[in-house]
């Protein structure tokens, strides 16, 4: 008897192999894009960080499907999103064309940075209590995937980051503010992927591969470029009378500008959830 309560707390003190090697992976993406970016590799920066995201969004569904969430686990994914989409975006922009900047290039990247760690703590302390079909604010890795999207796109197009170290210190001080920002961003949770869907629908899939496999620099740039702008947008649309606690401030006060139909829908909504790893 003893020697079985033994062998189970030893179990219980390990960790799981499967989700956290893709969190690793992930991590590795991440650190390697740092790493690029110190050496003027800046499109294969751009495209680790896309790398990472993949990752993060693997790691997340692997543990749940295969029954292996762990209080580890999040908390190791937390670490890696901060290095994937927190440290590694600033310091490749920084190193692209913010260096030129002196002082207010550095301070830019600081603030995405410290953009992102508070998105991160803010999500992290709302997970299962938060209507699930929105995020509250810019997630990290669609902030991240902006940044790399621009430095990718713009060496797509032979741009160099002096050129442009103006616009990428705009789009790097807004990306940081965006994600700790009230606005309200669709999840896109709600879709159900195990239901059936036209034939149509398949082939639509296949054709926006296609495209972005065309031009993927431009592709994904746009597209979260167009991410980014929708939660200002939405916001702006759905609140009556726009103030700033509506844009920055406490969780309970982006709450109280809320229609009376939009709280019945959220009731419906918001149930205990298992932390999702996809977006931060």
């Amino acid at each position: 008897m003893t020697e079985q309560k033994v062998s189970e707390g030893a179990r219980q003190k390990g960790i799981f192999l499967l989700p956290n090697l893709f969190t690793t992976a992930g991590l590795f993406s991440g650190f390697y894009a740092v790493v690029a970016s110190m050496n003027d590799q800046f499109e294969a920066a751009a495209i680790a960080i896309f790398v990472a995201m993949i990752f993060d969004g693997v790691d997340g569904r692997v543990a749940r499907l295969t029954n292996t969430e762990s209080a580890f686990g999040a908390e190791y994914d937390s670490m890696a999103d901060m290095v994937s989409f927190g440290i590694a975006p600033a310091l490749v922009v920084y190193n692209w064309a913010l260096h030129d900047l002196g002082k207010i290039g550095w301070l830019a990247a600081f603030v995405y940075t410290v953009g992102a760690a508070l998105r991160l703590a803010r999500f992290n302390t709302q997970v299962g209590i938060a209507d699930k079909r929105f995020f509250q604010g810019l997630a990290s890795p669609a902030a991240a995937a902006l940044i790399a999207g621009m430095v990718w796109f713009a060496q797509d197009l032979q741009f160099s980051g002096n050129s442009l170290e103006f616009v990428a210190c705009f789009i790097t001080v807004i990306s940081g503010l965006l994600m700790v920002s009230n606005f309200r961003y669709h999840s896109f949770k709600g879709i159900d992927l195990k239901g059936r869907v036209p034939f149509f629908a398949v082939l639509l899939i296949v054709l926006v591969f296609i495209v972005i496999a065309v031009k993927p620099a431009v592709i994904l740039f746009t597209l979260f470029a167009a991410y980014a702008v929708s939660g200002p947008i939405y916001t702006v649309r759905t609140v009556k009378d726009l103030k700033f606690k509506h844009v920055v401030g406490d969780e309970e006060d982006l709450d109280c500008h809320r229609t009376e139909s939009q709280h019945k829908d959220d009731e419906q909504s918001v149930e205990p959830v298992a932390e999702d790893k996809v977006e931060k």
